[in-house]
């Protein structure tokens, strides 16, 4: 139709002219039609052959376009990926695995939010979030929740403080010093107040904080010492390069989830954000 010979066509398509011969008269006897008349030499094409061209012209534009629209979808553009964590894990997996994530889908918008525990239901029941990356699972009939990495807590304290020297400490010699942290009501605090229970160790903390971050500022004033889990103190230079992050003898593993909504399937960015993220907290080193 565009070049008007057989042998443009073979040119244009960079095939064998044979070929070209033979795949019309296939076409023609299968169809019962002829598409193309013979004049001057040149191959003219006929009514019904311009009626099926013009119709194949759209079916190629529509093609172009699905394929733009593909390839789009493969670089996230246009497309916006809503993520709720709580504080241990936002501060610096997330970061980590949204790296990853922006690698793949280099035009993929991310809305981050960060949420203590007891937000997540909102979030994933009214639609805010897709997903949310928490430290603690419940009961609920609407959310499911899907294993993510295990962790474990650190003895964090500033450089000048006597515990600091500790190559290693037990849950019964921190107890011996004031201590910074969470609220054991919170479901964040109760995993750190567990792990002194199972020791049957009394513990005073002087100062109470909602945040993990906010635990880190106060001992780097050197107002006490706190324990921490290992994602959070796995960045800790960023925090502050006073404090030192001391391992603590006794077993402390827990388990990190990421919560979703049963009734919603999660988007593709939202799995290869899962994997991101896995990969990324087990990769971690616990000192």
């Amino acid at each position: 139709m565009i070049t008007g010979s057989i042998a443009g066509a073979a040119r244009l398509l960079n095939v064998a002219q044979p070929g070209v011969s033979r795949t019309m008269k296939h076409l023609q006897s299968t169809i019962g039609i002829n598409l193309f008349n013979r004049q001057g030499g040149r191959y003219v094409p006929a009514p019904e052959a311009r009626d099926i061209f013009t119709q194949l012209q759209e079916v190629h534009k529509k093609l172009g376009n699905l394929q733009i629209a593909v390839e789009q979808l493969d670089r996230g553009n246009n497309k916006e990926l809503s993520i709720g964590s709580v504080p241990s894990i936002a501060h610096a997996m997330v970061p980590k695995a949204v790296s990853k994530l922006k690698r793949k889908y280099p035009d993929l918008r991310l809305n981050i939010e960060l949420l203590k525990v007891e937000e997540s239901i909102d979030f994933l029941m009214l639609g805010k979030a897709e997903l949310v990356c928490t430290s603690y699972h419940f009961e609920h009939p609407a959310i499911k929740f899907i294993p993510l990495a295990k962790g474990q807590l650190i003895c964090i304290a500033h450089k000048d403080h006597p515990i600091a020297q500790n190559s290693s400490v037990k849950f019964s010699e921190i107890a011996r010093h004031p201590l910074i942290g969470i609220d054991p009501s919170d479901p964040y605090g109760a995993i750190i107040a567990k792990a002194f229970d199972q020791k049957k160790v009394g513990y005073d903390v002087i100062i109470r904080a909602r945040f993990g971050s906010t635990v880190l500022g106060l001992v780097h004033q050197n107002l006490g010492i706190a324990v921490l889990d290992s994602f959070s103190t796995s960045n800790l230079a960023l925090f502050a390069a006073d404090i030192v992050a001391i391992p603590i003898e006794d077993v402390t593993v827990f388990d990190t989830y990421i919560a979703v909504n049963k009734d919603k399937d999660i988007s593709s960015f939202g799995e290869y954000f899962i994997k991101a993220l896995r990969e990324t907290m087990n990769a971690n080193k616990v000192i």
